[in-house]
């Protein structure tokens, strides 16, 4: 069993080709969970950089021409080591520069995991979706939805919304943990990719590993919120990071509520 505790014991280490606008928060929220982060983006060293790691994380929140490109050597220097490779479309659909983007990335890496909100991953199914900015919700059906990507890119799906969903085209998890306030904060659903990053770079059962690095981090957004979330969503996301560095494989059982 892959779990928090055994990513604390372990500390693998994730590269981060990532949001800028989000490097700090993830880093910080990698640490508290155990993990290593190096957030390096440079087209000289990406590929060296990745060798080293245990996942790669490609976000492309905020992307230029040189960090499309130290992706996509990243991740193909990855996937000839045989390290998982987790993608966060961030915002596709919203752009036709976006959508080639992960185009690109997904037809040259084969991606493990690819995480995103609803509207991101109807997107990619070819669905509803409604896109505004790096925003996103589908009217579609998620579990459907979640299928049919994870089935068109022969990957597994981590779906957020009111439920998160995840797939690999054939099992299908629902998680009914969290909290709304997890959406009001500044960079929760990147650093979500590299939480999910750095479990599956601690085992081969990439699924499972997937399935509960969502939920240990939907029932960490429920433990801030009862801490903090009277105080407002300023001292939410600092509780958020806490609960994160402490909630245990043992609060993650008791407190889980998941749909197989």
């Amino acid at each position: 069993m892959n779990n928090i505790d055994s990513v604390r014991k372990n500390h693998p280490l994730v590269h981060c080709l990532t949001n800028q606008v989000v490097m700090n928060f993830t880093a910080n929220g990698l640490l508290a969970i155990g993990a290593s982060p190096v957030m390096t983006a440079s087209v000289h060293e990406a590929s060296d950089m990745v060798e080293q790691a245990q996942a790669l994380l490609i976000n492309m929140g905020t992307p230029t021409d040189e960090q499309v490109e130290a992706m996509l050597r990243a991740g193909k220097r990855a996937n000839e080591c045989g390290i998982p490779v987790v993608f966060d479309p961030v915002g596709v659909g919203a752009t036709e520069y976006r959508k080639k983007v992960a185009e690109s990335i997904l037809t040259n890496i084969n991606v493990t995991v690819i995480r995103g909100n609803g509207g991101e991953i109807a997107t990619l199914a070819g669905s509803t979706a409604n896109v505004r900015g790096v925003d996103g919700s589908t009217s579609a059906h998620p579990k459907q939805v979640a299928n049919k990507v994870a089935q068109k890119y022969n990957t597994i799906v981590a779906m957020t919304g009111p439920e998160d969903v995840v797939s690999d085209g054939t099992r299908t998890t629902i998680i009914r943990n969290g909290h709304p306030f997890m959406n009001q904060v500044v960079g929760t659903g990147c650093l979500l990719g590299a939480v999910v990053a750095a479990f599956v770079g601690n085992t081969k059962d990439y699924f499972e590993s997937t399935k509960n690095a969502l939920v240990t981090y939907a029932v960490a957004g429920e433990f801030a919120y009862a801490e903090a979330g009277h105080r407002g969503i300023g001292s939410f996301q600092i509780a958020f990071l806490n609960q994160l560095h402490r909630i245990t494989d043992e609060d993650v059982k008791q407190n889980q509520c998941v749909k197989i």
